[in-house]
């Protein structure tokens, strides 16, 4: 077979509006750069609807990356845009030879997929990573899509999926790190508790918060960092004053991908309070650089070393406790690496 000159289109709502720009999706772009290292005849070209804001063309580490910035425009609007899409995707079919669509999340961009796929004869593939698997999702309906076209990330979204919308995806393709990101591991472990992702409501670190109050009460000289920023840093910030944990915990806000990595290398554990979660890059990332990771949900049915499931704060903070108390050994687990991921998806695709 040969697959020279091969082309696949990737939808998403979102990707890095530059080379640096690391902290947009990183593991969307771990996917990309995974694909271009293990498929170096594929073209990859990257649709995103809504970020960056620009519809200006771009390259992205030799990938195409065409945007629409269709965030704030009002539903009448999208049709229009989405016949945009239609004609791009027409375009690049008539010049390229394109094996699919791989559509990221099962919502809108799905939606468009499907069709444009139906009108060009081309197969399509969602990844359902997230929300999406959510009874909330009424794209879900519109799209109707069939189980052969659903890849969940991990079993827990498969399971969700099933339960709120009568689907089970016939595909699981997990997420993934990639190990040459990684600076050898250190040999000192400074940083007791790390939190890493966006302060927002789902996230929970309110929750974060209080497990490190409940624990500077048996360990005063606890040291913690929290890495993201969002809509719930003011919160945050007031918590860490009411429970005057101003010396105990470190707010370095939003970091670049790399360091991120380098401060998880140096951390013991990674709490990951988050109520929803479709399967955590930051958890499999913690665990290859060293850390334990506790959090309240359990992507996979089989149990994954060094990984904690707890069920409510009391029993994060019992086990946080219990860690920190422990004489133990702090090594590199990997889980899943992207590459792998990358190499099952282009199995659905038929590329060798």
């Amino acid at each position: 077979m040969n697959n020279r000159n091969k082309t696949l289109l990737i939808f998403s709502p979102a990707f890095a509006a530059n080379e640096s720009e690391s902290i947009w999706l990183p593991w969307l772009q771990i996917f990309i750069r995974s694909l271009n290292k293990n498929f170096s005849s594929l073209k990859i070209i990257v649709i995103a609807f809504q970020y960056p804001l620009t519809t200006q063309e771009y390259m992205w580490f030799n990938n195409l990356v065409i945007p629409f910035n269709i965030t704030k425009q009002q539903k009448h609007k999208k049709i229009f845009t989405w016949v945009k899409i239609f004609n791009t995707v027409k375009k690049l079919k008539q010049k390229n030879d394109v094996i699919g669509i791989f559509s990221m999340w099962c919502g809108e961009c799905t939606f468009v997929a499907k069709h444009i796929s139906n009108f060009l004869d081309l197969r399509y593939f969602c990844w359902i990573v997230g929300q999406d698997a959510r009874a909330s999702n009424t794209y879900v309906k519109r799209i109707k899509p069939k189980a052969s076209s659903l890849i969940a990330m991990s079993d827990f979204l498969a399971d969700e999926f099933f339960k709120n919308h009568g689907i089970k995806p016939r595909h699981l393709v997990t997420n993934g790190v990639d190990i040459s990101l990684f600076e050898p591991v250190p040999l000192i472990k400074d940083i007791d508790i790390i939190g890493v992702g966006s302060l927002s409501i789902l996230q929970q670190y309110d929750i974060f918060i209080e497990v490190i109050a409940a624990l500077q009460k048996k360990l005063p000289g606890i040291k913690a960092v929290l890495c993201g920023d969002g809509e719930a840093k003011q919160q945050i910030e007031e918590m860490i004053k009411d429970f005057s944990l101003g010396k105990n915990i470190t707010l370095h806000g939003t970091v670049e991908h790399r360091a991120g990595l380098k401060m998880m290398q140096h951390s013991k554990i990674l709490l990951h309070p988050s109520s929803y979660e479709g399967f955590s890059g930051v958890c499999l990332e913690a665990l290859y650089a060293g850390a334990h990771v506790i959090s309240f949900i359990k992507p996979m049915h089989n149990e994954i070393k060094n990984w904690h499931i707890v069920k409510n704060k009391n029993e994060m903070i019992n086990k946080a406790f219990e860690l920190l108390r422990s004489d133990i050994d702090y090594y590199p687990v990997l889980v899943y690496a992207m590459d792998d991921s990358a190499k099952k998806i282009m199995q659905l695709f038929d590329y060798a």
